[in-house]
C-alpha cells in the first residue's frame, strides 16, 4: 500500500531498526511540515496510510476532504488535539493509537531544570568566546521543585528531584495530589502557595479543553524573581502572551521552554530566543532514539496489522465494518 510518514525533521526514520517492518510497502517520507492543506494534499496524492510523527501536523476535516484515498492514520503515541477523531470517522478513516514512554520527556525536563538553575549554557557560550567564569548559578539541593501534573512524567521528575536532595511540592487534581502524598511528597494547599513558594515550576499536564490557558498571568506574577518555569508539556497551557510579559518583568526570573504555539520555529528573531533569561530547545521532549524505536515500531506494527486484515488499537472501531 502507499504509505506516507510525515514531519521527519531529522531525516532519521528510514534509519530506525523498526523501519524494516514496512519492507515491501511503498513509503513516502516528508521531512518538512507543510501547513498549507492544499499543498500537503498534493504531496500526499494517492496515499492510503498516514503515519504521524506525534502532533506535528494538524489533521482536520479540511485536510481529510482532500485525501480521498486515505484509509488509515497510524499515530505515534496517543491521540491529542492535533487530530479530529470525529472528522476521521466521518471521512471513514480508521485511526490506530500507539504507545508512549515518560522516560525521554522526564529526562528533558530535568535537563532544563539543571541547566537553567545552574546557568550552564551561558557559561559554555562565554567560554567559546574567550571568557572565563562570567556567571554564577545555583545548586538543586535544598530547593523546592513544584510539579503541576503528577502523572507518569511528573512522577519521574519527582524521583529525580528526591535523588538530588530537593523538596517536591505537587499541584494538580485532587487525585494526583493525594497520590503524591502517598508517595512521600508534599501537596500544595492552594495554587497561590504552589507558585509563590517554589523555586522551580515544571508543567506536566495534558492539553485539553480544561487545561488550555490554565496557567494565568497572575500565577506567573506570584513566582519569585529567582525562580524558574519549565514547560516541556504544551505552550497552550499558559495564558496567551503571559509568559513573555512576565519574563520581561522578571517573574519568573528564568525559563526553560521546549514547546511553542507555532512549530517548527526557524526564525532567529523569535522573541523567546532573544531573551537572556530563557533557555529554548526545539521540542525535544520525546525525541530520543530509544523513544523513536518504541513509538514508530508500534505505529508500523499497527500499519501492517491493518494491511494484513487484522486492524488493532483502532480508536474509532465503528468504521471497520465498512472496510473489512
Amino acid at each position: 500500500m502507499k504509505i506516507a510518514v510525515l514531519d521527519d525533521y531529522q531525516n532519521i526514520i528510514k534509519d530506525l531498526e523498526c523501519f524494516s517492518l514496512l519492507d515491501g510497502q511503498e513509503v513516502l517520507i516528508l521531512n518538512e511540515t507543510e501547513k498549507d492543506k492544499t499543498l500537503l494534499s498534493e504531496k500526499l496524492k494517492g496515499i492510503e496510510i498516514l503515519v504521524l510523527t506525534r502532533e506535528r501536523t494538524i489533521v482536520d476535516s479540511e485536510l481529510l476532504s482532500k485525501l480521498p484515498d486515505l484509509k488509515l492514520i497510524s499515530q505515534t503515541g496517543k491521540i491529542s488535539n492535533h487530530l479530529d477523531i470525529d472528522a476521521c470517522t466521518e471521512h471513514k478513516v480508521a485511526v490506530a493509537e500507539g504507545v508512549g514512554s515518560p522516560v525521554a520527556p522526564a529526562e528533558l525536563a530535568w535537563i532544563l531544570i539543571m541547566n537553567t538553575v545552574r546557568q550552564i549554557p551561558e557559561a559554555i557560550e562565554a567560554m567559546k568566546n574567550g571568557k572565563w567564569q562570567v556567571n554564577i548559578g545555583s545548586s538543586i539541593n535544598g530547593k523546592t521543585i513544584g510539579i503541576w501534573g503528577y502523572g507518569k512524567i511528573g512522577k519521574k521528575v519527582a524521583g529525580y528531584a528526591k535523588v538530588f536532595g530537593a523538596n517536591v511540592l505537587v499541584w494538580g487534581s485532587e487525585e494526583s495530589r493525594n497520590q503524591a502524598v502517598n508517595d512521600g511528597f508534599r501537596s500544595a494547599a492552594t495554587k497561590e502557595e504552589f507558585f509563590s513558594t517554589t523555586d522551580v515550576v515544571t508543567l506536566h499536564l495534558r492539553l485539553n479543553d480544561l487545561t488550555t490557558e490554565i496557567v494565568k498571568e497572575t500565577d506567573l506574577n506570584r513566582m519569585k524573581t529567582s525562580s524558574v518555569l519549565i514547560n516541556t508539556a504544551r505552550a497552550e497551557l499558559i495564558e496567551k502572551g503571559a509568559l513573555l510579559k512576565c519574563l520581561g518583568k522578571g517573574r519568573p526570573g528564568f525559563a526553560g521552554i521546549d514547546v511553542y504555539e507555532e512549530e517548527p520555529i526557524y526564525s532567529p528573531d523569535y522573541e523567546l530566543l532573544k531573551m537572556s533569561n530563557v533557555l529554548c530547545t526545539p521540542h525535544l521532549g520525546y525525541v530520543e532514539k530509544n523513544g523513536y524505536e518504541l513509538y514508530f515500531s508500534k505505529a508500523f506494527e499497527n500499519v501492517m496489522s491493518y494491511i494484513n486484515g487484522n486492524p488493532v488499537n483502532i480508536a474509532n472501531p465503528e468504521i471497520l465494518d465498512q472496510r473489512f
